[in-house]
C-alpha cells in the first residue's frame, strides 16, 4: 500500500523522514505530491532529495509527483502539458465545479484530489467522466483523522455522498491520509481502521490505499520504450513450430 504525502517546502517534513516513517510503517511506498520536494542527483557531493536515492537508503518506493493547484481549467491545461512529461504522478486540486470537471475529462491527469474540499461539488456526470478516462478520485480522510466537531462531521458527510457516486459509475479512486508532517502519517492499519469505525468497509479502503500503487506502476509501464498503447508493445514475436 502507498500513501501519498506533502513535503517540505509544501508540507513540514523532508521526502527522506516521509520515506524513513512509511517504511517503518509497513507502507511499500510513497508518492510525494510537492513539486520542488525531490531533486535529481547533484555531481558536487551536497546531499539531494532524488527518488531512486532515497528509494534504495529506506527501502520504500518514493515516487516523484506533482499535486497542481490553480484556480482555473485553463490555467490547470497548461500545467498538466508541463509536468506530464516528466513526473510519475500528476494530481489535480480540484473544489470548484469547473477544476472537477476538466480533471475527470483529462486523461493525462491520475488523481482528482480534494474534489469536495471547496465550493464546488462532485456529481454522478463527473464519475462517468472519471470511469471513462481512467482519472482516480481522492478519498481524503485527513479530517477524519485530525478535525474535530462540525468540521469532521461535515467531512465525513461529503466522504459517504463522494463513495456512494463513485461506486455506482465504478469510478477508479485512491485513498490518503493527505499528511503535510511525518506526525500525520498513519498506518495503514490505523487509517483502515478509522475508515471502518465510520462505516467504510476495510478492503474497499485497502483497495484505495493500493491503488496510488497501481497508478505508479501504470505509468511506469506507459513510459518504457516498449509500451506504444494499452495491449501494444514492442516486442519479439515468438515463431510457430
Amino acid at each position: 500500500m502507498y500513501e501519498a504525502v506533502h513535503a517540505h517546502p509544501d508540507g513540514e517534513a523532508t521526502a527522506a523522514r516521509y520515506a524513513a516513517t512509511a517504511a517503518r510503517y509497513g507502507y511499500e511506498g510513497v508518492v510525494v505530491r510537492t513539486r520542488d520536494a525531490l531533486e535529481p542527483p547533484r555531481d558536487d557531493g551536497t546531499p539531494s532529495a532524488d527518488a531512486a536515492a532515497l528509494s534504495e537508503e529506506h527501502g520504500i518506493d518514493v515516487v516523484d509527483a506533482v499535486e497542481i493547484d490553480v484556480d482555473s481549467a485553463t490555467s490547470a491545461s497548461g500545467a498538466v502539458g508541463n509536468y506530464r512529461p516528466s513526473r510519475t504522478v500528476v494530481c489535480l486540486v480540484g473544489g470548484d465545479d469547473a477544476l472537477n470537471r476538466f480533471a475527470v475529462e483529462e486523461p493525462r491527469i491520475d488523481v482528482l484530489v480534494r474534489p469536495m474540499g471547496g465550493s464546488g461539488d462532485f456529481n454522478h456526470v463527473l464519475a462517468k467522466a472519471a470511469s471513462e478516462n481512467g482519472v482516480h478520485v481522492e478519498f481524503d480522510f485527513g479530517p477524519l483523522l485530525r478535525a474535530t466537531g462540525g468540521k469532521r462531521v461535515r467531512a465525513l458527510s461529503d466522504l459517504r455522498k463522494l463513495r456512494e457516486i463513485v461506486s455506482y459509475y465504478d469510478a477508479p479512486y485512491v485513498v490518503s491520509a493527505n499528511p503535510r508532517s511525518h506526525l500525520d502519517l498513519r498506518a495503514p492499519r490505523e487509517v483502515v481502521a478509522a475508515a471502518a469505525a465510520v462505516g467504510f468497509e476495510a478492503e474497499w479502503v485497502r483497495a484505495g490505499l493500493r491503488a496510488w500503487g497501481d497508478v505508479v506502476a501504470r505509468n511506469r509501464e506507459r513510459a518504457s520504450e516498449a509500451f506504444i498503447e494499452p495491449g501494444v508493445r514492442l516486442g519479439r514475436y515468438e515463431e510457430d513450430g
